[in-house]
């Protein structure tokens, strides 16, 4: 497990990277500070817009976490979050050039009923968006504290150079085969990720991970946001974007930020009962 913390002036070194590419993930403990997390997790809890695109997602058991997507960053403080050099620049500095937004998400697990995220690799249905090749990665940043009770990030170390699994429908998601999972358990260690807010997890698109049922009497809410390498532009149209340039800012914007900005303009939520292509991915998953 490869850690760092966050201090300025801040920048990405080579040992970032290539701990990155050999573990397939990297830590950065305070990469948000107090405010800009405290600010990001108060839009979610408060904006009506948010709440009017949450949806439930069950595991196998029939526990449910809670989701919302949205595929454009905007201009609130979770947008200015993903489009900040300390965020999307370090996405680009580990995957080797420029990226744009693929989309955001919280996923918020309540206390005592919080549901597992099965074993996956994202890429494992982006393969189905049309994005050929797996130059992306996902930026999982605490809003609460999680441990091994309220359901933290399990993270295969080293699992990424496996290559893509043949992903099947689990419960309401989309999960690896778990044969193939059970082999990689044996050889590759399994690291449980506990953060504080603000700390992010950096970690590739082919990275096998899941996170259990929330067991505690805390909450669990992430705010995760994934990048697609701008070379990389999915070849067909689906729920998330194709290459839309990234308008970054600087970290000064987070850090200069007064207020929590309402404005959810231009985000494009993700309509779970109207979208054609997750339909498709579903029937595609139930065959």
């Amino acid at each position: 497990m490869t850690e760092y913390i966050y201090s300025s002036p801040y920048r990405v070194t080579k040992n970032m990277v290539e701990a990155f590419h050999q573990d397939g993930y990297i830590i950065i403990r305070n990469l948000l500070s107090k405010k800009e997390i405290e600010m990001a997790g108060r839009v979610v809890e408060s904006n009506g817009t948010m709440q009017r695109y949450k949806f439930g997602v069950k595991d196998i058991h029939g526990n449910e976490s809670a989701q919302i997507t949205w595929n454009q960053p905007g201009n609130d403080i979770t947008g200015l979050i993903a489009r900040s050099d300390k965020v999307a620049g370090t996405a680009e500095k580990l995957l080797g050039g420029e990226c744009y937004h693929y989309h955001s998400k919280v996923v918020i697990k309540d206390p005592l009923a919080g549901g597992e995220r099965a074993w996956h690799q994202d890429y494992g249905y982006w393969y189905q968006n049309g994005c050929l090749f797996p130059d992306m990665l996902t930026v999982f940043i605490t809003v609460d504290k999680t441990d091994k009770s309220n359901g933290c990030l399990q993270l295969l170390r080293g699992s990424h150079k496996c290559g893509r699994i043949e992903h099947t429908l689990v419960g309401d998601e989309t999960g690896a085969k778990i044969s193939r999972v059970n082999d990689l358990l044996k050889v590759c260690p399994l690291d449980y990720i506990e953060t504080e807010p603000g700390d992010a997890v950096f970690f590739h698109s082919n990275l096998l991970h899941m996170s259990a049922v929330n067991t505690s009497t805390r909450r669990r809410l992430a705010f995760l946001i994934a990048y697609n390498k701008a070379s990389n532009n999915p070849v067909k149209k689906h729920h998330h974007p194709q290459y839309t340039p990234l308008k970054k800012v600087s970290d000064l914007a987070l850090e200069n930020c007064d207020a929590v900005d309402d404005d959810m303009s231009g985000k494009d939520f993700l309509d779970m009962e109207n979208s054609e292509t997750l339909k498709e991915q579903t029937s595609f998953h139930k065959s």
